[in-house]
């Protein structure tokens, strides 16, 4: 499900009634907890937390016109994705999202390699996602990014 839209507050009024509250709450808990220095932006069809270009002029290796992606919220057809590149470089920070993720939800992770998935906007451990959101800077993703993905 692509959902076009210029900005995060447009992306949220496209989205399907049975999931708005559920992306509009996650993106309150990001942008709340979220460390400064990250920009929030629509990139790739999605709701994007970005270095940006100011910061990090070399942009995303893949598509340098692109900021620095590092988390995304998206609604998709049959659940709520949040993308987060950190957990995706990092093995200490996902096995501490993994170990404390039971703690938060009695619901079964469902997790990709960067996509936390959640079926309903009631299976979202709200307090988790903040936790997680808060425990990468930018100079940190960067400094991660370059050594991660960009030595490759």
């Amino acid at each position: 499900m692509t959902i076009k839209a210029s900005t995060p507050d447009e992306y949220i009024a496209f989205v399907a009634e049975d999931k708005r509250d559920g992306v509009s709450k996650l993106r309150n808990v990001v942008k709340a907890n979220i460390p400064a220095g990250f920009e929030e932006t629509i990139n790739y069809n999605m709701i994007g937390y970005v270095v940006p270009h100011s910061t990090y002029p070399g942009g995303y290796h893949c598509d340098p016109k692109q900021p620095l992606p590092f988390l995304n919220i998206a609604a998709q057809k049959n659940f709520i994705a949040l993308y987060h590149m950190g957990m995706y470089a990092d093995p200490d920070l996902l096995k501490w999202f993994t170990e404390e993720y039971p703690k938060h939800s009695s619901y079964k992770l469902d997790m990709g390699k960067s996509c936390i998935r959640f079926k309903s906007p009631q299976h979202i451990p709200y307090d988790l996602i903040g936790q997680l959101v808060k425990k990468m800077n930018p100079d940190t993703w960067i400094s991660l990014y370059e050594r991660v993905f960009k030595s490759k």
